[in-house]
Formats: C-alpha cells, structure tokens, sequence
C-alpha cells in the first residue's frame, strides 16, 4: 500500500522510480493487490502546460499507467486506488484495463451503523443501559470515522465523570458534542434567555405539528458552538429521495424560531441567520434543480456544484423566475409557521416555560410538555 502524496518530490523522475519500485515488489509476492490512496494526488488531468512535458506528476502518472496497461492475466497484480475526487482524474486513468471498476462507497446504512459501533466499543465497558442500536437509528449520515470519534467521546465522558462504563446518557452527551458542538459558558440577560426559548419551542413544536417531519429528539437553550440554542431532530429511518412535502415541512421548521419571535415579540433577531441559509439551501434546491416548481418546470437550471458561478449558469430572465419562485415557497411557508403558532400558542408557551425552568427537554418530555406523542416513521408513510 502507498499514498499517492509519497510520490511526488522536487526532484523530476523520483516518483515514477519509486513507482517501478513498487510494482516490482507487487511481481516478486504475486499473488498481490496493490493499494494507492489519494489517487488524485498524481492523477490529476493533464493539461498540457508544463514546460517540456517534464512535470513530476505527469511521470509518475505516465508510470502507473505504463505499468497498469503492461499486466499479462498470469501476473496476479491487482491493483486498487482510492479518492474522494473523481471528478479532477485523469481520462486515461479510468479506461479499460486500467482503473475500470469504479465502486461508490456511501455512508453505512442503518445495520452498518450498528455494526461499526460494535466493532469501536469492542475495547469500551458499556452499562446495561446502552443500546446500540437506538444509537445508530440516531445517527443518519455518520461515517465509519465519525462513530469511532463518537465511541471515543463517550468514553472519554465516562472517565470524566469517574465511571467505569460508558452509559447510554455519555453516548448521548457525546453525539450531542459532535453534531451540535461543546458547550460554552455564557450568561445570557433575562429577556434574551426567554427569546431564545421561544425560538427553540418554536422550531420544535413545527417540527412536532408538521406531517412527515422528523422527530424532534431534544430541544435545549445551553449555548453550543455558535448558537445560543438547538433543536435536534433526525429521522427515524435513513431517507434517500426527498418529497417536496418533507422539504416543505423542513422549511416550515426552519423558519420556526424566526416566527415564533414575531408571533409572541413582534420583533426579528439576528438568531436565525443559520435558520435562513438553511431555508433558502431547500428553495433554491427545489426551484432549480429538482422541478418542484410549475414556472421553472422539469430541468436543471442551476447546478449542484457550489463551486461553479451562481449567475453564469443560466439566462438572465430565468434566475428572476427562479428566485421569484423561491421567494414564493418560503414566504408560503412562513406564513403557515405563523399560523400554525399561532393556533397553538397555549403548546408554544408550554415548551417555553418548561424549557426556562429546565434549559433541556429530552423527546419524551418535549412531547409530554406540548400534549402530543411521537409520531413513528410508521406513521409517516
């Protein structure tokens, strides 16, 4: 195995003799598999502008490619490359003979979760109390790497605290710390403190009312990292395709907090710029790219990648219809937020008040205070 990286030096000719060194070995213990990762490093299209065609990287790339496409099937060498960039390599490294199998591995699914985090609490005491399989219902989207930092934060806590276990509410503090950020000590004033209570119950309670929303799994007014308060909702189930009625329950949420504060204060914070960055990631995305809107109708007029000009990739008038229809969307989902506030004021001053006098609400208790019961993804679809 190597890293692509370990090839390249300043002096020309040093990786593609390094390169030759190793696939020389790979023959001498055939049967073999060769292993490069970050293939990207030297992989990188050519593009013809190094001076003389004497560019480090182009050797040793034209290296690995002489000796890929040099193989006779009796030679036993196989050869794997690894990279998160498929985008940036090089044409011919992807042709037939060489690098042809091309495998996308995704984020491990709900039983993959669960068997990874069995593998990195293998070493780690655990409290009857712990079950691992909630914890990976929790965590949608978290890589392999992420659950050994998540394992390795519990443990951590439960030293902390002079355990000798790691228990269920260390796997929870935990995933909290990662995905929300540490705690930090703030001493908030008074009518702040209630604000930002209004805009966590806010949020949480849409996210409660609305159909097919995720559950609300905790709802705290502890400043983490940068915000002064969170609520923390995941999905039951790990989701693939997306409705344009969850999406639309995902703006109705994010815009929770915001409308709460202009239902009980009739004012408008700068507390929800998260919120708002959020909420017009989904309208632009809905508008735009996945024809959910009836004027911009089935195409792809703004692409995924962020990295590409905003105003160069479509015509004038049609990123004004695009925006108009954004701000469609989002102002019909504000105005439900309000609505839905409003007509359940008795629910939001309940989660406030209880939120004031305890700072944490965990899902049981957050739906117990707002007189409703979870819903299960069951339920959902």
């Amino acid at each position: 195995s190597a890293s692509a990286s370990e090839f390249i030096e300043m002096i020309v000719g040093v990786g593609a003799s390094r390169v030759r060194e190793l696939f020389a070995e790979a023959r001498k213990v055939a049967p073999s598999i060769v292993f490069i990762d970050e293939i990207d490093t030297i992989g990188r299209a050519r593009d013809g502008a190094s001076v003389g065609g004497h560019d480090e990287r182009e050797q040793t790339l034209n290296q690995i490619l002489t000796e890929m496409d040099g193989f006779s099937g009796s030679e036993g060498v196989i050869v794997i490359a690894a990279t998160n960039r498929v985008d940036v390599l090089d044409p011919a490294l992807t042709r037939p003979g060489r690098f042809d199998r091309v495998v996308q591995v995704s984020p491990p699914d709900r039983g993959g979760r669960e068997a990874i985090l069995r593998i990195h609490t293998r070493e780690i005491p655990l409290a009857a109390d712990v079950d691992l399989a909630r914890v990976a219902r929790t965590t949608p989207g978290m890589t392999g790497a992420e659950l050994a930092n998540l394992a390795n934060e519990a443990a951590l806590l439960a030293v902390k605290y002079g355990q000798d276990r790691v228990t269920r509410k260390n796997l929870s503090e935990a995933l909290e710390k990662i995905q929300l950020g540490a705690e930090r000590p703030l001493v908030m004033p008074r009518a702040e403190r209630r604000r930002t209570a209004y805009h966590e119950s806010g949020h949480a309670l849409l996210g409660m009312l609305q159909p097919g929303a995720d559950p609300v799994r905790k709802i705290t007014i502890v400043p983490r990292g940068r915000a002064l308060g969170v609520t923390l909702s995941t999905p039951d189930a790990d989701k693939y395709a997306y409705t344009e009625e969850y999406l639309r329950s995902r703006i109705i949420g994010a815009l929770g907090g915001m409308a709460a504060e202009q239902v009980v204060f009739g004012v408008v914070t700068t507390g929800a710029e998260n919120d708002l960055e959020q909420v017009t990631g989904i309208a632009r995305g809905m508008v735009s790219r996945w024809g959910m809107s009836e004027k911009v109708g089935r195409l792809t007029a703004v692409p995924g990648d962020t990295r590409q000009p905003y105003g160069l990739s479509a015509a004038p008038r049609t990123l004004d219809v695009i925006d108009a229809e954004m701000r469609r969307i989002v102002d019909e989902c504000y105005g439900e937020a309000c609505r839905k506030l409003r007509d359940n004021r008795d629910r939001l001053d309940a989660l406030a008040v209880a939120l004031l006098e305890h700072e944490t609400l965990e899902e049981p208790d957050a739906y117990r205070v707002a007189g409703l019961s979870p819903r299960s993804a069951a339920d959902d679809s």
